[in-house]
């Protein structure tokens, strides 16, 4: 994948399914299995990133919402 196009979560996702699904009907080249379980890992590393940052950014906007910041949680205890 060039570097020009940015991987989307959708994107990544469906590629999982992909190769799932090929290593899944046991069709796949064993030469090719070592290269697809990499491919694989990298894009769950990726989606698990972005889910992160998905979720820190969701909590950072209901906290402004809330009209809380981290430090205002980290003083009510």
């Amino acid at each position: 994948m060039s570097k020009s196009r940015q991987l989307t979560y959708s994107q990544a996702w469906k590629e999982l399914e992909q190769i799932t699904n090929e290593i899944e009907s046991e069709e796949i080249n064993v030469d090719v299995l070592t290269e697809k379980v990499k491919r694989a890992c990298c894009l769950i590393k990726f989606c698990k990133g972005r889910l992160r940052t998905t979720e820190e950014e969701v909590n950072k906007v209901l906290s402004e919402i809330d009209g809380t910041t981290d430090a205002d949680k980290a003083g009510t205890t």
